[in-house]
């Protein structure tokens, strides 16, 4: 039962390895000519879920750049008997976000994932690749920023940051689930064993470095702070990520305060709904559906002096 369970939320490969299924909207916002997706204030919204580390990713650049005013937010929840995300009101005429990825596109059939980046205006998602829609918030929309002089993704420092996201991905944002979902003893051991000699080499960097590529700040600590965020509160216990807990870090503990200390972070993060929807949504990891009433995020909130 465990198994079949487990196959429904976590698709793995033969050797029990968590394989995450990719993307399949990819559109860009941009004013190169033809381009079918202008950047406009108003006519584009999100769509995500505040438990979700990659929609959360989202939220805090969008909140970084100051794009509230041109870029609508709603909310999604998951959905503890359906396995699928539903609104807290109707979006678009649709309760759930199954519903708007057919209203997008009818002929679709793979995962209903948040974060979507919507077209009002043509009804259909741009995007649902939160990497990729990282990058256009931080570059499309600057006439409509309070913060355009904020670069998060700079020429200069691409391959930095794209060499920092790779590894990151692979062995932390993503290597979390691949031990949560491990679905033998070898698959949950290597995913162990790479998640903390990356957070190792990390916590080695951050000794002489505020940020991942330098004193300045850039969508590779986006990406890895929203899985720091959870990973004492969730990822610790019920993914059995528990060789050590990030304020143990010397450093990682700090960075982590330094990052949720930024004006406007703070605000994107809700770790009461991480925690009621991870434990008590994922039913094989957590059949009881208890949820802990720890940690204190106020610890979050002490000085971080980081440079």
């Amino acid at each position: 039962m465990w198994n079949v369970m487990m196959s429904r939320i976590a698709p793995r490969n033969q050797s029990g390895e968590y394989i995450r299924p990719a993307s399949q909207f990819n559109h860009s916002i941009s004013t190169a000519e033809g381009n079918r997706y202008q950047p406009t204030a108003g006519r584009y919204h999100l769509y995500v879920g505040l438990s979700c580390p990659w929609a959360h990713r989202t939220l805090v650049v969008r909140s970084l750049k100051g794009l509230q005013d041109a870029i609508g937010v709603s909310i999604a929840s998951p959905s503890s008997d359906e396995g699928i995300w539903v609104f807290d009101r109707p979006e678009e005429g649709c309760t759930t976000l199954p519903q708007l990825y057919q209203l997008a596109k009818p002929s679709y059939n793979g995962r209903c994932t948040v974060p979507v980046l919507w077209d009002k205006q043509t009804k259909t998602i741009v995007n649902n690749e939160s990497a990729e829609i990282l990058v256009i918030l931080n570059s499309a929309f600057n006439e409509f920023a309070q913060h355009p002089e904020l670069n998060l993704y700079p020429e200069e420092l691409k391959e930095t940051i794209d060499r920092w996201n790779d590894k990151i991905y692979h062995a932390v944002n993503n290597g979390v689930y691949r031990c949560g979902f491990a679905q033998t003893q070898t698959a949950y051991e290597t995913a162990c064993d790479e998640l903390f000699a990356v957070l190792d080499e990390i916590d080695e960097k951050l000794a002489s470095s505020r940020y991942l590529c330098g004193d300045i700040l850039t969508l590779a600590d986006v990406r890895l702070f929203t899985t720091l965020f959870r990973f004492d509160a969730v990822y610790y216990g019920l993914f059995k990520c528990n060789k050590k807990r990030i304020q143990d870090y010397q450093n990682l503990g700090a960075y982590l305060r330094d990052l949720y200390q930024l004006p406007g972070v703070a605000d994107t993060c809700d770790v009461e709904a991480v925690k009621r929807d991870y434990y008590g949504n994922l039913f094989p990891l957590n059949p009881g559906g208890i949820i802990p009433k720890g940690p204190d995020v106020t610890n979050l909130l002490k000085p971080h002096n980081r440079f």
